[in-house]
Order: C-alpha cells, then structure tokens, then sequence
C-alpha cells in the first residue's frame, strides 16, 4: 500500500541568489557557503552525500565528512579498500551534494577522483584522536561482519598492539582528491522559483550560468 506525505510542504525564500554575490572562481564560493553554514550552526556543515558508481553502472550514495578544500578540489579520507574505494578502481569519477536545510541552500558538485599522497594521507591521519586512528585499523570496511562484538574485539585488539606508541596510518586507509568540473549552488525561493547557478568548466575557465528551478 502506498503512503502518501503530500501535506509535508515547506516554502522557501530566506534568501534570494544573484549572479552578482557570486565568486567568479567555484571552489571560493564554496568556501564562502561552508564558512556561513558553519556561522549559522548547522548540523554537520562539511557533511556531503558521496555518489559512485560499481561496474555495472549502479550508483551507491553515502554520508561523508569533506576535510579539505584547495585550489584543485574538495578532499575526504576513507578506507581504500571500502564499496567507494573498489568503485573509484574502475570508475573514478564522482558527485558530492552539501545540504544546509537551516539556510536552504545545497551545491552539488562533479568531477574525477584521485587518491591524495601520502604525505597528505598521513599528515591527516595524525590529526585524529587516538581511538578514530586504532577504529582505522580495526574495521574493515563494507565487509560482512557476524556481530558487533566481533568489530569491538578487534578495536581492543589493535589498542593493545599499539599501546605505548603513536598509531601508524593503515596502508588501506587514506584521502581522495574530487576534482570537479561542474558546480551548481542552489538557494530555495518561494514558490518553487529557486535560484540555481551553474558552474561548468570549459578550457578558458569557469562559465557562470543561471538554470531554472
């Protein structure tokens, strides 16, 4: 039987987007957008739903923390050996969505993926608190596991190897790199009349152009 949300409706229009508050180069508008949502207290402002694709052409889609934004491209950190590792294997391309419901806005962003180095990889790595290093270890990743005890008896089992010394960075576990050429930020307006701008690539730079909601 069907269910039906059709009297789950929200109507936009906090703010307006236009051509002239945008930076001209996509990776700074981005920035802009993380630095006020991370000012207005979102929940999870570098949070982004990650889309790759297997080899049979099935997208799969997950919640990721975005680390980094340089001037090539956004950065995230993984294991390798994941469902998204094996996909970027044959398929290295992927789309990543941000969305601020507090500010209605998201941007959604394509591109290619490449693994970071591991100097990148390692630095990262050591950031992190100690038990999010040795979990690193003990998980492997999208595979099947019997119980949750299972997983918890490997985290006390690396904790006890590494007792006493800095924790190493996995060799399966490390950043990637999405390279983009096309952006869209999009910010709700009222009526379903959004504002949606368009970045795409072309080799003379970064074209701006607004599409319709």
């Amino acid at each position: 039987m069907e269910s039906k949300f059709y009297q789950i409706r929200k109507d936009y229009g906090r703010l307006t987007l236009d051509r002239e508050h945008l930076h001209p180069w996509p990776l700074e508008q981005l920035k802009n957008w993380l630095q006020e949502a991370i000012s207005s207290e979102q929940t999870e402002p570098t949070a982004m739903s990650l889309a790759s694709v297997d080899v049979t052409g099935q997208p799969s889609q997950r919640i990721v923390l975005m680390k980094g934004v340089t001037d090539k491209g956004i950065c995230f950190y993984t294991n390798y050996q994941s469902r998204k590792g094996a996909h970027f294997l044959f398929h290295p391309k992927a789309s990543a969505l941000f969305f601020w419901p507090k500010m209605e806005r998201q941007v959604r962003i394509e591109g290619v993926v490449q693994k970071l180095s591991e100097q990148q990889s390692d630095e990262y790595f050591s950031s992190r608190p100690r038990d999010s290093q040795i979990g690193a270890w003990a998980s492997p990743q999208s595979e099947f596991i019997t119980n949750r005890k299972a997983l918890e008896d490997r985290f006390e089992t690396f904790k006890a190897k590494f007792e006493g010394q800095p924790v190493p960075r996995p060799p399966h576990w490390g950043g990637y790199i999405l390279i983009p050429h096309r952006f869209e930020f999009w910010q709700g307006g009222p009526n379903r009349l959004h504002d949606r701008f368009e970045y795409y690539l072309t080799p003379n730079g970064w074209v701006i152009r607004r599409l319709a909601p």
